[in-house]
């Protein structure tokens, strides 16, 4: 098992830090009913690693309603808030106990020895980044991860009605990418084209001719025009009918309705 250290010099740099309260609630939410068996390993490395939310922005907010969501199943689970502003960091450690951490990293993970990971949070980072930083800052955070781990990374609106993420799993050495997933509250409607602005980096780019996002896209919103009448009985149900025409399309996307029916829509890699 690869020993890690605190790192001497971050990887990255700053984020605009600014977060609204409960942003990220409904990416928790998805990660509670998505990999909750996660949370609660207890399995040798498990027992005691860490979930990471990394850059956390201006205040420690959002690492503490994620401890406060995830301790629900495991009361026990240590958290680590990872920023690269020293006084974001400095403002957090009041709020640090013995499970709950605040350090000044980046990509390159600031842990002490001994230490391992079993998810991390990666929101409204790499968008701020170039597409050429996007498979280096992967490759730098893989090693900190245990097998079978977990990150999400995506982007999310201000408020957080709208999100687009990764879902990426270590396995053996690296990421296998697993799903690319979208998420509404339907406070903002239902409306396709919005997702395309919230892509993660590897994706938001290629949103042109010949390129799978873009195809997937098209689809999408095909399938939504001749599911609308759905529309009448509500937002949920055309979202869930759109996403069963996607499906009839060839796409892999995950029919359960524990998904649809909260606004979920998962595209298996």
């Amino acid at each position: 098992m690869r020993v890690t250290h605190l790192a001497k010099k971050p990887i990255g740099f700053p984020t605009r830090g600014k977060t609204a309260a409960n942003r990220l609630r409904r990416v928790d939410n998805f990660i509670l009913l998505y990999e909750n068996a996660l949370l609660l390993c207890a399995d040798g490395y498990f027992a005691d690693s860490l979930f990471v939310d990394l850059g956390y922005g201006f205040d420690a907010r959002t690492t503490l309603e994620s401890a406060a969501r995830f301790r629900r199943v495991n009361p026990n689970l240590p958290i680590l808030g990872v920023e690269i502003d020293k006084q974001r960091v400095e403002t957090a450690l009041p709020y640090a106990d013995a499970i709950t951490h605040f350090r000044l990293g980046g990509f390159n993970l600031p842990l002490k020895q001994n230490e391992h990971v079993r998810l991390i949070r990666a929101f409204n980072v790499l968008r701020q980044y170039e597409e050429k930083d996007f498979a280096p800052a992967y490759q730098t955070l893989a090693p900190y991860v245990l097998e079978g781990g977990l990150m999400i990374e995506g982007t999310s609106t201000p408020f957080g009605q709208l999100w687009a993420a990764n879902i990426v799993r270590k396995e053996s050495e690296t990421w296998k990418f697993e799903a690319l997933v979208f998420s509404t509250n339907f406070r903002l409607g239902f409306n396709i084209e919005e997702f395309q602005t919230i892509l993660p980096k590897n994706y938001i780019h290629h949103v042109i001719a010949g390129e799978p996002i873009h195809d997937f896209f098209e689809a999408w919103k095909k399938s939504a025009a001749e599911t609308i009448h759905a529309k009448t009985f509500s937002l949920k149900q055309w979202f869930g009918a759109s996403a069963e025409s996607l499906a009839g399309k060839g796409y892999k996307i995950d029919l359960h309705k524990k998904w649809l029916n909260k606004g979920w829509l998962i595209w298996r890699k």
